[in-house]
């Protein structure tokens, strides 16, 4: 039994390692892009799709309306990074019916760099939707005084981010690999279901408080009906 996929290792020379985190990351990635491919090398708009089209249209469009729910009016923009987030965790976790396969999440290596890609693209998205001042002008509300306490604020949400998905996905693999030593043969399906539903929440929930980052670095809304009527006054103004 090992507490992290970081333990069990492939291959060793020297300083150098191949371990399960790294080799089942790459794999996985290579799952994504080749799947991506595969699916897209051959799509179409008439009413004749494939399987594969229609299952990557409902993962897509429901991707696609939860950022939107979130409050970003332009959720294709965020929908690659997002998307990409929420495929790999659940990827990850659905991979656990595979014998032998140790989830990359269960290592902390893997939840810090996904936080940090998180860490990363928030500012990116925050400057690139309201400039670089007014995003800098948002540590320094409402006082300057709040200036360190927002500093922490987005250092503290990170670390939290990778213990969070850490942690979930390592307690899972720890309990069903003790339930196999205690009843290796009622409660390790039942205990396999559940992990791969708990995996699934993970997934949803750790890329909708990505969402929630971003959209609050952005500050975006979706227009509501005082928005709406406020900009159709403005256009009939503007033309008339």
């Amino acid at each position: 039994m090992h507490l992290s996929p970081d333990d069990i290792i492939f291959w060793r020379h020297g300083f150098f390692k191949l371990n399960a985190t790294i080799a089942y990351t790459w794999g996985l990635m290579a799952v994504l892009a080749l799947g991506s491919k595969l699916v897209t090398r051959k799509l179409s708009t008439d009413l004749q799709r494939s399987r594969w089209q229609n299952l990557l249209e409902v993962v897509v469009t429901g991707i696609n309306q939860q950022i939107g729910e979130v409050g970003l009016r332009r959720p294709e923009k965020y929908l690659g990074f997002l998307g990409t987030l929420f495929l790999f965790v659940a990827l990850a976790s659905l991979f656990t019916i595979v014998p032998g396969y140790e989830p990359p999440t269960g290592s902390l290596s893997t939840t810090a760099a996904l936080a940090i890609c998180v860490f990363v693209a928030v500012p990116i998205f925050g400057i690139a939707e309201s400039g670089l001042g007014e995003y800098l002008r948002d540590y320094l509300k409402p006082t300057v005084i709040m200036l360190p306490f927002n500093i922490i604020s987005e250092l503290s949400r990170t670390l939290a981010l990778a213990v969070r998905l850490f942690g979930n996905m390592m307690s899972g693999t720890m309990i069903l690999a003790i339930l196999l030593t205690i009843t290796p043969f009622i409660f390790p399906i039942a205990m396999s279901a559940l992990g791969l539903l708990t995996g699934m929440v993970q997934a949803y929930i750790f890329s909708i408080l990505a969402t929630v980052y971003i959209a609050a670095a952005t500050r975006t809304r979706k227009p509501g009906p005082e928005n709406g009527n406020h900009d159709a006054n403005h256009e009939r103004m503007h033309h008339g």
